[in-house]
């Protein structure tokens, strides 16, 4: 969440740079007005209350004099009837300011390319070249299907769309990925975690998932009264438990910075996604992902973040996975990130470059929504930066991996640095004895 007193004071430079992510400025103008309100209601409140106390005082001295105070007293009725109005007024105007302030992005870092889409995202470096194939190459479903180790047609009928069976090498695989990544991490200074995969609507907040993205979730409904969600979602990401770990709490400067893993399912309704990605493992509704988020003083995040991409990218080139590093625009960074590299993974068939992970500084706009503070060698209060990334997302590496790594007779080399985890197999064939 955006502070309102940079807002306040800034009122022109902040309707530039949050026209840069699409917000009007009379957007502002209204926030502002708002807050204006606010705090002209809350003066005059503060002002009565402090007259009435003064008049307590005096009151008190009346009636010990055994003197008339009930025209006092009457006026003292008069005036606590109008804090009372007051301070509704000054509850309902906080209401609308909160409103408007929880749906406004976070402001973008000036290095960030400006623009309203994915097209003006700015490639920053390039490691590897895309793979080339002595023959055409099968896209990742269809390696999986003809291995028999990814069943959607089972997946469809037990689940419904965009979901799927791992079956046999196809299963070993996905556990290879998600323990090499958990490894690797632990060995860079990540402190594994494993959270819930339920939150309650105050954590959703607290990272920026709700108010405004509620469709994009699964929310778990009480089944004696189905329409009343209960205060219970299913995560979209390990982000959320993972930062909210630190909600409400007050960290010693000492401490920072926190760097923390975890891999955990992902859900998402994929809303808005109709046409999109419709076949494999791209973008699917349940799907895992090992996730790095490290709490950071101020002054150190803009480090932080170059540190998560390369720790990012530290796993694509173990796995010798051809790929480049691109600067998100305004337009299409997340709403809670001031700065955005994304890693898209070279994929043969559809002869594109897919993300494969998010590596973001959100400032404090998380830490702001969620009160994560830390204490200085002087005892000030801040608060923290919040930093996340994918490290990285499971289904669309093994998809990488069936892409980049597939030979002309349909099976697949496995990745070197994978083979301890895949009990010495060096290569995926088609098992008569699946299932």
């Amino acid at each position: 969440m955006l502070d309102i007193k940079v807002i306040r004071e800034n009122l022109d430079w902040a309707k530039d740079k949050l026209g840069r992510r699409g917000i009007k400025p009379e957007e502002l103008d209204e926030l502002v007005k708002i807050d204006a309100d606010r705090r002209e209601e809350l003066n005059r409140s503060e002002q009565l209350k402090a007259e009435r106390n003064t008049v307590s005082k005096k009151i008190a001295e009346i009636k010990r004099n055994k003197e008339d105070a009930s025209a006092a007293v009457q006026k003292m009725r008069a005036v606590g009837q109008e804090i009372k109005e007051l301070d509704d007024k000054v509850a309902e105007l906080t209401e609308k300011q909160e409103y408007i302030l929880l749906r406004l992005p976070n402001f973008p870092d000036d290095s960030d390319p400006i623009g309203p889409d994915e097209s003006y995202n700015e490639e920053v470096r390039k490691w590897h070249e895309p793979t080339k194939l002595a023959f055409k190459p099968k896209a990742h479903w269809d390696i999986g299907t003809d291995l028999d180790i990814l069943d959607w047609d089972r997946g469809a009928k037990v689940s419904g769309a965009r979901f799927v069976y791992y079956k046999g090498a196809g299963a070993l695989l996905e556990r290879a990925v998600f323990n090499f990544f958990l490894d690797e991490n632990t060995k860079e200074g990540y402190t594994e975690i494993i959270p819930p995969y339920l939150v309650n609507d105050e954590s959703m907040q607290g990272t920026g998932q709700f108010p405004k993205f509620r469709e994009d979730v699964y929310t778990i409904v009480d089944n004696d009264n189905p329409d009343k969600p209960r205060d219970l979602t299913l995560i979209p990401t390990a982000e959320v438990p993972l930062v909210n770990y630190f909600r409400d709490e007050i960290i010693h400067g000492d401490k920072l910075p926190i760097n923390v893993t975890a891999l955990s399912p992902a859900f998402r309704s994929e809303a808005g996604s109709a046409g999109r990605d419709t076949r494999g493992l791209i973008r699917m509704h349940e799907f895992r992902k090992v996730e790095m988020v490290k709490i950071c003083k101020q002054e150190d995040s803009w480090d932080e973040l170059d540190k998560l991409t390369h720790n990012a990218e530290h796993l694509l080139q173990k796995l010798d996975l051809p790929y480049h590093v691109v600067a998100l625009s305004t337009g299409d960074a997340s709403f809670t990130s001031a700065k955005t590299y994304d890693l898209e993974v070279w994929m043969p068939a559809q002869d594109k470059y897919r993300e494969i992970s998010s590596c973001s500084n959100c400032t404090d706009f998380q830490a702001r929504r969620a009160q994560i503070r830390y204490r200085d060698e002087d005892g000030k209060l801040h608060l923290a930066h919040t930093l996340n990334g994918s490290g990285l997302a499971v289904g669309r590496t093994v998809a990488a991996i069936l892409e980049n790594y597939q030979n002309e007779d349909g099976t697949v080399t496995v990745p070197e640095v994978l083979v301890p985890y895949m009990n010495g197999m060096t290569k995926i064939t088609k098992e008569e004895t699946l299932i």
